[in-house]
């Protein structure tokens, strides 16, 4: 086997490790948390069939990139979950750390680009990121509002705090956002979250 077949398999069997970290968010049929891999997963097949609502035209396949790596840092730096203002202080810092190591594992012509597509992201300031970072968030958005919010009702989150957090999904789709607020007034007005 050559050095370079090696590097690249030693990587997917690291990466493995991503289905080990868990999130806060249930599965549709509320059996278990998902964790990060089916998340990932799900987010690119999200871009797959929503990329027409997106603000601008986007590299799709660059977006479905992002959708596959932007998650590898937490198998190091473990999932944050949203609306943790004490985890989101160091959140950045733990997260950059463990990109310098997981992206270092690939061969010199890979690990940069894919660094750089996960940098990318982070900043949310080019059409893929920003609608990227939208999908990022209606995904688990939407297994909150079809699992009656159980996640935010055990984290006590509020429909307001709902809004502050998640309205950067009109950044990349004010499509979507919209209909996110519509389903967040359903969840009010349905008594599966509070207003404030």
């Amino acid at each position: 086997m050559s050095e370079r077949l090696h590097t690249q398999i030693s990587f997917l069997l690291e990466i493995d490790q991503l289905k080990q970290v868990f999130r806060q968010t249930y599965l549709l049929d509320e059996s278990r948390k998902e964790n990060d891999a089916e998340h990932s997963w799900h987010f690119a097949m999200f871009a797959v069939l929503l990329v027409e609502y997106a603000n601008e035209k986007v590299d799709l396949l660059k977006v479905v990139k992002m959708a596959l790596v932007h998650d590898l840092v937490e198998i190091d730096a473990g999932d944050t979950f949203l609306y943790d203002v004490a985890g989101n202080a160091d959140k950045a810092e733990r997260e950059e750390k463990a990109a310098k190591r997981i992206f270092g594992l690939l061969p010199p012509d890979v690990g940069p680009e894919l660094h750089d597509l996960w940098i990318e992201f982070e900043a949310k300031e080019t059409p893929e990121a920003k609608f990227a970072g939208s999908l990022d968030r209606l995904q688990p958005f939407l297994h909150n509002i079809h699992t009656q919010g159980r996640a935010w009702s055990e984290h006590g989150i509020s429909a307001k705090q709902i809004r502050e957090r998640n309205c950067v999904i009109a950044d990349g789709s004010k499509r979507l956002w919209d209909y996110a607020v519509g389903l967040i007034d359903e969840a009010v007005a349905q008594g599966h979250v509070v207003a404030e």
